[in-house]
């Protein structure tokens, strides 16, 4: 079911038969090399990441699959998370590193971020990214997230964004 639509993408929820993407999208080193991500061990791993996920039916929403419209293609994720300890949103992707640089991020975290402020009682959606991570910056920025404060995690930075 397609929860949304860009002009060359549509957003939808992640589902079991996604598990051969899902798993090698995480074995990519430098997809997940800003993240506190690890690879999954096995396919069966991501399977059981995406039979368990249950962000869906907690909040309503989640991580999506990215598909592109001209041929169906899973390029990665994008979506909102609910953190309750937190008590906070955050924007969040991942893509296949060969679909990097063409706006795939950006327009897809766009349509994210409109349909959190359309469907979501809140008034302020976090980005966090490394501050290595440049690219990834970027899309937060090209998104309207705006600089808030840097945090040290781990002897990593992160950088806190906030939407206006």
């Amino acid at each position: 079911m397609k929860i949304l639509d860009t002009s060359r993408l549509y957003l939808r929820e992640m589902i079991v038969s996604d598990v051969q993407s899902v798993y090698e999208l995480n074995l990519d080193l430098d997809v997940v090399k800003y993240t506190e991500d690890v690879a999954f061990k096995s396919i069966e791993e991501a399977k059981d990441f995406l039979v368990n996920y249950d962000h869906y039916k907690k909040f309503g929403f989640g991580r999506w699959a990215v598909i592109r419209k001209s041929d169906n293609e899973f390029l990665g994720w994008c979506g909102i998370k609910f953190t309750p300890e937190l008590d906070a949103y955050d924007i969040g992707f991942r893509f296949f590193q060969k679909y990097w640089g063409m706006g795939y991020a950006t327009e897809a975290a766009n349509a994210s971020i409109r349909w959190a402020f359309q469907n979501i009682d809140t008034n302020e959606i976090l980005g966090r990214a490394v501050s290595e991570n440049i690219a990834s910056y970027r899309v937060l920025e090209k998104i309207g997230l705006k600089y808030v404060k840097t945090l040290e995690i781990e002897n990593s930075q992160l950088i806190d964004i906030q939407h206006l």
